[in-house]
């Protein structure tokens, strides 16, 4: 009776309701998950604490800043006892930046979450951009890269003020200095030195102003300026004689200017022939004047009276019978009129009226013996008996005779043809002297 109740049969179970038995009974099938840097959630038809059995379903969540790296994010315990999926949480990561030229970037943890670049530029560069950029969740940056660009001027020097003096008998001092050579703060490379204003060489009086320009090759310029000055030495301006002329050489009263003297026709000069501007600004020599030319009427021979006119003057001799001859008359009505021409010419008028011995001979105002005056008549084979009139030019050249009166502007023609006449009239004209 013991024994029969004790003996049981013994009930075989095949595969398959083994497994059965087990998941019913939640026996692990499944290895347990574990993921690094993230966390499980997982469920199965038998309850949350059955993780790993046959059918059970696993949601994978990664931490902040790690993502999964690959698979789905939810995996099944499957029959062969393996996960339906691979899993695991790795660092987010943001696109490599790229290396500003001229520049670089340090970061405080590469390119991974959260990571800090600050971008920093060479010398001479100038950083276009954000300082700093961090690496963000959806895996960007939080700003664009930056870039390094050229944006400071170079330097350049200009030379100092160049002030020279000019050499003796020169208007201009020769002035030289070498280019300046810029320096850019970024790649030291220059493109163009502009030079404003006059090369070096030859500079005229004054105060020149001058600039140089240099660009980099990023564009940037940066100027810089200076100054010639050149001095010329001079005297005190000096003024031709009355009734003479000056002819200087170089501008007149620089130094090392010579200035020669002239008087005119029938005035005789006075003091230095020529005068030069000195490096103490004074001239050499004594002033110059023009005297009134003294004509002697107290001479032996005619010849003697005429070599005094010796070019200095010419002379227009006109002779009559009588002072009532009405050629004499008209002819010295006429000149009378015209003085300012005659002296302009350099014409002296000598009248000889009158026969031997109660002839007159007269220049101007002064009266010449009657001797003299006959020999005058003689010398130059004058007839009294008739009017008659003689013009010699400033070598005693007997140049023209006429046995009546003409206009003074024929006179005045005539001499004007002479060649002498014709460098005088342009001294005449550079000193301002003309009739009024």
């Amino acid at each position: 009776m013991l024994l029969w109740a004790i003996y049981r049969p013994i009930t075989v179970l095949t595969a398959g309701k083994l497994r059965q038995a087990m998941c019913e009974r939640g026996t692990p099938w499944c290895a347990p998950i574990k993921v690094k840097h993230g966390d499980v959630s997982c469920r199965s038809p038998r309850g949350e604490h059955y993780k790993n059995v046959m059918g059970a379903r696993c949601k994978i969540r990664c931490k902040r800043g790690y993502e999964m790296q690959q698979g789905h994010p939810e995996v099944v315990c499957m029959a062969s006892k393996h996960w339906s999926g691979n899993y695991a949480c790795r660092e987010i990561r943001c696109p490599k930046l790229q290396m500003p030229a001229n520049g670089g970037y340090k970061c405080s943890d590469g390119s991974y979450f959260n990571s800090r670049c600050e971008f920093f530029c060479s010398p001479g560069y100038t950083l276009k951009g954000p300082k700093t950029v961090t690496c963000q969740y959806h895996k960007s940056w939080t700003a664009d890269g930056s870039s390094c660009v050229d944006v400071d001027a170079p330097v350049i020097k200009c030379p100092n003020l160049k002030d020279k003096t000019a050499d003796p008998g020169m208007l201009t001092a020769k002035v030289t200095w070498d280019t300046p050579e810029g320096q850019d703060t970024a790649d030291g490379i220059l493109t163009d030195v502009i030079l404003k204003g006059k090369a070096p060489g030859n500079f005229p009086e004054g105060l020149h102003k001058m600039s140089y320009t240099v660009y980099d090759r990023a564009g940037n310029k940066a100027s810089c300026r200076f100054s010639v000055r050149v001095r010329v030495r001079r005297c005190s301006p000096i003024t031709p004689p009355e009734n003479g002329y000056m002819k200087c050489d170089n501008d007149k009263d620089n130094y090392g200017a010579t200035c020669n003297f002239r008087c005119t026709g029938g005035f005789e000069l006075q003091g230095s022939v020529a005068r030069v501007c000195q490096y103490g600004l004074n001239w050499s020599g004594t002033e110059t004047t023009c005297a009134a030319m003294n004509i002697n009427v107290g001479v032996r021979t005619a010849s003697g009276l005429l070599d005094q006119f010796y070019e200095k003057r010419r002379v227009l001799i006109i002779s009559a019978p009588t002072a009532a001859n009405h050629y004499y008359r008209f002819q010295m009505t006429n000149l009378q009129h015209a003085q300012c021409g005659l002296d302009l010419r350099h014409v002296t008028v000598i009248e000889l009226v009158g026969m031997y011995p109660a002839q007159i001979g007269r220049i101007s105002h002064r009266l010449i013996p009657p001797g003299l005056a006959l020999q005058l008549r003689l010398l130059l084979q004058i007839s009294h008996n008739n009017f008659n009139m003689v013009m010699i030019d400033k070598q005693g050249m007997d140049r023209e005779r006429y046995t009546y009166p003409i206009t003074s502007a024929q006179i005045f023609t005539i001499i004007d043809t002479w060649e002498l006449r014709k460098e005088e009239i342009v001294l005449q004209q550079e000193a301002g002297h003309t009739c009024q």
